[in-house]
């Protein structure tokens, strides 16, 4: 009887708790409502930090829409209940209000919400106007920040380089917005005066970031920590390179013919930049600063590889086309500056690769797609005008006037130090007379860096036309894309490309009337801007293998263990557009790379020769045994670690309220106090003694 009652006991002190805590979840849900969003985070390098971050217990502050300018003035004065949190649309999110709320300090202002309106927004960059600059060549004609004219982004507003004493959190959703905009009316949008004598509407945003200082701080206390406790304060930038070649190059495994094929092969050396930046966490598709760029890559590889003969049949036996797409440029060349490591070592590609290391003799010359933001405006650039030079551009020229085909357009040079801040730097940095030409369009972008640098500011639209990509069309066969169309512009300059680098191989001008497919941009957007859920990325993968994510992939490098989906579909995209089908191989035997198995356009499967692979996308500063962080010699960037981002809105209570709770509970605490004290003095006139059998169970 007396289990059963115990028992009865322990399931009813269950019941009661179970109850407790689910009436506490009811309670904390009515308390506080989630917003969903992306928090600007910090960055490092050798000299300071950059970013945001909140306090270690997460950033409070009271609601305040910024509708305009002038709103700004009530949180810089003398605010009646500090500390705001002011909702600011991207208009207003400029340099010089930016400065003016960091000056306020935290205790005017805790937390900073950029709301997604951006109806009045005519630009949005973050950037320098000389991005990269303390890393490209060292001469003041390169670019000058100064002068609008000579910049290559003259909307920046550095913003991304600042250190913020606040999170600043993003909000893109629409419902999310109207949530915190009702919630600010009802409770903070009427006389200002009382805020501090009622309950306000306020945010909560959590983003606190573990590393500070600078790159070389916070790598010293990892290392440090790290001997006791595994904890960590930051990683470097780091991601993957992506390459391909035009012919597969033969496997070494005999030391002795390393060096007889190291001499003897010649390389055309095609890059791009790989990866973008913004300031928010996963937010930032980089549509017209590198995506473009990438895209014309794509297609002359695909247009060369199709084009061009049999390598025993070139003038040259031993030239090849090596395509590099290169990662981490946003941060001072972090892709390229190891690449150029690599090979003045002798280990690109790395030794598993089971290839000949490639050398600085075997390229011929470097041709770098920058940023083409006016299609119309292109310019080969170059620090000399060589013989190289001026062929080239003939040979573009040719093609790209050339009444057969129709492309209208007229590329311009510029032999001068005023080189576009793209791939090429690192290698001119390294010897200013390597053979580096630049394809780059007069600066139009003024969303470089940003979130808004989107499908809308490429205008692109989606064709669907469910047509094979992978086959290149006569020069009349638009598909139904108009002449203006974003892929037709593509399909243009990379005819162009492709074509002037066929005569460069072959020693023959290109006479047919193939050129690239629009089809094939069209599925190359899509599937970079709107869904990795694509027919290009199944084409390219493993024939049921799962089908990517219904958004577009991460294009920031990251660090290690992170995402690092746009290396890994480029990966896929260039093997499969640039590999040979082997119709005689079944499947089975299909396993071991060079040999490839795709799903191919039909997804029935195909067993190709691929020629892609990585190369690391690690700065050389972190391999340098006591490395000068201050030097400038190569990149030092970091991201700090951090345990999560949240933000979300609630009824802050007034100072009255708090004073009067805080009372309250000292009053309580003092009569529990006294309450216990005369307990225990008259213990022995409230409880009886207790009888010997009893006293022996609990004595």
């Amino acid at each position: 009887m007396e289990k059963r009652v115990q028992a009865a006991a322990i399931w009813l002190l269950m019941l009661l708790h179970g109850a407790a805590v689910a009436q506490g979840g009811r309670t904390r849900d009515k308390m506080y409502q989630s917003i969903v969003g992306a928090g600007c985070f910090r960055r490092l390098n050798g000299t300071h930090q950059t970013g945001c971050s909140s306090t270690h217990a997460g950033s409070v502050g009271v609601l305040h829409l910024i509708n305009v300018e002038a709103d700004l003035e009530f949180l810089l004065a003398s605010p009646p209940s500090p500390p705001y949190a002011p909702m600011i649309p991207p208009h207003l999110f400029t340099r010089q209000n930016l400065l003016r709320l960091i000056e306020a300090g935290p205790k005017n202002i805790s937390v900073v919400l950029l709301i997604n309106k951006p109806e009045k927004m005519k630009q949005f960059s973050h950037e320098l106007n000389c991005p990269n600059q303390y890393s490209s060549l060292n001469n003041s004609e390169t670019c000058d920040a100064s002068n609008p004219a000579t910049s290559w982004n003259p909307w920046g507003t550095g913003l991304l380089h600042e250190d913020f004493p606040f999170p600043i959190y993003y909000i893109a959703d629409t419902e999310e917005i109207t949530k915190l905009e009702e919630c600010f009316e009802k409770f903070n949008n009427f006389d200002y005066e009382t805020h501090a004598q009622r309950s306000l509407c306020a945010v909560e945003v959590k983003s606190f970031m573990s590393a500070a200082v600078s790159s070389e701080v916070c790598i010293r206390r990892t290392r440090f920590i790290n001997n006791l406790s595994g904890s960590k304060y930051c990683d470097p930038l780091e991601g993957r390179n992506v390459y391909a070649t035009v012919y597969p190059r033969n496997i070494t495994t005999d030391e002795s013919e390393v060096n007889e094929i190291i001499t003897r092969e010649k390389f055309i050396l095609v890059s791009c930049r790989l990866d973008t930046a913004s300031m928010f966490d996963g937010v930032g598709l980089g549509a017209m600063d590198s995506l473009v760029g990438l895209a014309i890559l794509t297609q002359v590889a695909n247009l060369l590889r199709q084009l061009l003969p049999p390598q025993s049949s070139l003038p040259d036996t031993k030239r090849n086309v090596l395509f590099v797409t290169f990662n981490g440029e946003s941060y001072d060349y972090i892709g390229s500056q190891r690449f150029v490591y690599d090979v003045e070592r002798f280990a690109f590609p790395k030794a598993s690769a089971h290839r000949a290391p490639i050398t600085f003799d075997n390229i011929e010359f470097m041709l770098d797609i920058g940023t083409l933001d006016d299609i119309a405006n292109i310019k080969l650039h170059a620090l000399s005008g060589t013989p190289l030079v001026q062929k080239l551009l003939q040979q573009l020229n040719s093609y790209a006037q050339s009444p057969r085909y129709g492309f209208n357009l007229n590329i311009q040079s510029e032999m001068s130090y005023h080189i576009p801040p793209t791939s090429a730097q690192s290698f001119l940095r390294r010897d200013p007379r390597f053979p580096a030409l630049i394809l780059n369009a007069k600066p139009a972008n003024k969303y470089y860096h940003s979130i808004y640098d989107d499908v809308d500011n490429v205008a692109f639209t989606y064709g669907n036309t469910s047509q094979d990509f992978t086959l290149l069309l006569d020069v009349g066969d638009t598909k139904g894309f108009k002449a203006d169309a974003l892929q037709m512009k593509v399909r243009n300059v990379s005819s162009i490309v492709a074509m002037a680098l066929y005569e460069t191989l072959t020693g023959k001008e290109y006479t047919g009337s193939k050129v690239a497919n629009p089809v094939l941009a069209d599925e190359f957007f899509y599937c970079f801007l709107m869904s990795a859920d694509c027919p290009l990325f199944k084409a390219a993968s493993y024939p049921g293998s799962p089908k990517g994510l219904p958004m577009p992939p991460m294009r920031y490098v990251s660090v290690l263990g992170g995402p690092q989906e746009s290396s890994g579909w480029t990966y896929r995209v260039l093997g499969y557009l640039l590999s040979q089908q082997q119709p005689k191989i079944p499947k089975d035997n299909c396993t071991v790379l060079p040999l490839h198995y795709f799903a191919g356009f039909n997804g029935a499967g195909e067993c190709r020769l691929t020629t892609q692979n990585y190369s690391s996308a690690l700065s050389p500063a972190f391999l340098i045994d006591d490395y000068d962080w201050r030097s400038g010699n190569y990149s030092t960037w970091t991201e700090s670690t951090w345990s999560l981002f949240s933000a979300r809105i609630f009824l802050r209570p007034s100072s009255v309220h708090q004073i009067t709770t805080l009372s309250v509970g000292i009053v309580v605490l003092i009569l529990s106090f006294c309450l216990v004290y005369i307990i225990s003095s008259r213990s022995e006139v409230l409880f009886e003694d207790l009888p010997a059998s009893n006293a022996a169970l609990f004595g």
